[in-house]
């Protein structure tokens, strides 16, 4: 079980998506860089990946563990 927060991670890549501060926070650096590229895919690739982060109980930090609810 990780130690970062589902809830965390998806209210920031909802809120600050456009910079993948979401994807930092769990560690997927790629992901992130990828994102604050883009805009976060214009704000629509951010907005669904913060609610995917929100429903899904598959997220996984960098290092493979489960986000913790």
């Amino acid at each position: 079980m990780s130690d970062k927060s589902k809830v965390v991670a998806g209210i920031l890549q909802i809120l600050l998506g456009g910079f993948g501060i979401g994807r930092f926070y769990t560690g997927h650096i790629g992901m992130g860089i990828a994102q604050l590229l883009t805009c976060g895919g214009l704000g629509v690739w951010a907005l669904i990946d913060g609610i995917i982060f929100l429903v899904s109980d598959t997220r996984t930090d960098a290092q493979g563990r489960l986000l913790r609810s």
